[in-house]
C-alpha cells in the first residue's frame, strides 16, 4: 500500500470565474489559494491555459504564472499547461526565461499539444490557419533547444534571450498515449490528465514506462496524474459542492460553456441518461467525500496509478469551501 506521505502533491488551478463573479475576482482568488497552498506544503501550483470560455480566466498563463509568484515564496509556479500548438516555441523560451529570470528556481514549463479551445478560437490564435500538432515533436525539440543550445540539431541562428542556458524543468502532459510515448523516449516528466480523461490512464502511464529512456533529465520515469477531489466535512456536503463540477462539464457536453454554476440539489433531473453517461466517462474518476471517504478514495488511486505525485483539481463555486477543501487534501497527504 502506497504512503500518502511519501507522494508529493500539488495544485491545478483554471482560476474559475464563477457566475455573478468576475476576471479580477477569480485572479484574487487565485493568489490567495496559491498562498494557502505554499502553507500547506503543496509542491507547484499549475494553471491552465484555455481561451474562449467564460468560466476561465487564466488565458494569459504566463502572465498569471508571474502575477502567482510574485506573491509567493517557495511554492513551484508553472503551466499545466501551455498548449504549444497555439504559440511559437520562441515566445515560450522568451516568456518562461523571464519567469524563471525573475523567480529562480521555482518555474515549471508544462506543455500540451491540444489547443485548449474550438476550431474557431484556435485559428484566431495561430493565425496561419494550420490546425493540427503533428508537428508536435519537431516543435517541442525547437523549444528545448531555445534553452539548451547543445541539443540543436543544426547550428542556431535565433537565441532565446532570456531563456538560454536556463534549467526551466519541462514536462509533457497528455490525456492519451501520443504524450506518454514521447515523454518516455524524451526522458522528460510526464503528467496524464485522469481528471478529464480516466479510462486511458493507466494504458497511457504503462506506455510512459514501458518507453522510458534515461535521460540528463532523468535518469527514472516521472508520472504525475491529475485528478479531481471535491472534499469537505461531510459527503453530503461535499456531494452538493461537486455539483458545480459537474454542471462545467455538463455545459461543455452541450457546446455551452458558461461560468462555473452554484451547487445544486437536484443535478440528477438537469441532465439525461445519455449525459450521465458521458459524465461518467469524463469525470468518473472524480473523489468526492469527507475527510475519510477522501483519503480511502485517494489510497486506491495512488495504488492504482503508482503515481510519483498528484495533481489536485477542485473546481468548487465558493472560494471558502474551495479553500478548505484543499486543506482537507494537505491534511490527508501529510498523514503518515
Amino acid at each position: 500500500m502506497v504512503n500518502l506521505s511519501d507522494i508529493r502533491y500539488s495544485l491545478l488551478d483554471l482560476s474559475p470565474i464563477v457566475q455573478g463573479g468576475t476576471a479580477s475576482d477569480s485572479l484574487q482568488n487565485t493568489l490567495d489559494l496559491a498562498q494557502h497552498a505554499e502553507k500547506w506544503g503543496y509542491t507547484r501550483y499549475w494553471l491552465a491555459e484555455h481561451h474562449s470560455m467564460p468560466g476561465i480566466a487564466s488565458s494569459a498563463t504566463a502572465v498569471v504564472i508571474g502575477h502567482v509568484a510574485a506573491g509567493t515564496k517557495t511554492i513551484r509556479v508553472g503551466s499545466g499547461g501551455i498548449m504549444l500548438p497555439n504559440h511559437a516555441p520562441l515566445v515560450i523560451a522568451e516568456q518562461f526565461g523571464t519567469l524563471e529570470s525573475l523567480f529562480p528556481g521555482r518555474i515549471d514549463l508544462g506543455l500540451g499539444r491540444a489547443p485548449g479551445t474550438d476550431q474557431l478560437t484556435a485559428r484566431a490564435l495561430r493565425r496561419d490557419g494550420r490546425m493540427d500538432a503533428e508537428d508536435f515533436p519537431e516543435t517541442v525539440a525547437e523549444l528545448r533547444a531555445y534553452f539548451d543550445p547543445s541539443l540543436a540539431t543544426e547550428k542556431l541562428h535565433v537565441r532565446a534571450i532570456p531563456g538560454e542556458g536556463l534549467n526551466i524543468p519541462i514536462w509533457l502532459l497528455g490525456s492519451s498515449g501520443f504524450s506518454a510515448h514521447l515523454a518516455g523516449l524524451l526522458g522528460l516528466p510526464f503528467s496524464f490528465a485522469s481528471h478529464f480523461s480516466p479510462e486511458n490512464t493507466l494504458p497511457a502511464l504503462d506506455l510512459y514506462r514501458r518507453t522510458f529512456k534515461p535521460s540528463k533529465v532523468l535518469d527514472k520515469p516521472y508520472a504525475m496524474v491529475g485528478v479531481n477531489v471535491i472534499a469537505a466535512d461531510t459527503n453530503w456536503e461535499a456531494e452538493i459542492l461537486a455539483t458545480s463540477m459537474q454542471q462545467q462539464f455538463l455545459n461543455l457536453i452541450r457546446n455551452n460553456p458558461m461560468p462555473l454554476q452554484p451547487p445544486v440539489e437536484n443535478f440528477e433531473e438537469l441532465c439525461s441518461d445519455y449525459e450521465k453517461a458521458l459524465l461518467q466517462q469524463r469525470i468518473g474518476s472524480s473523489i468526492i467525500g469527507d475527510k475519510e471517504t477522501v483519503k480511502e478514495k485517494l489510497h486506491t488511486f495512488l495504488n492504482d496509478t503508482q503515481a510519483d505525485e498528484i495533481i489536485i483539481n477542485s473546481q468548487i463555486f465558493d472560494h471558502p469551501a474551495r479553500l478548505h477543501s484543499y486543506e482537507i487534501v494537505s491534511e490527508i497527504m501529510k498523514e503518515k
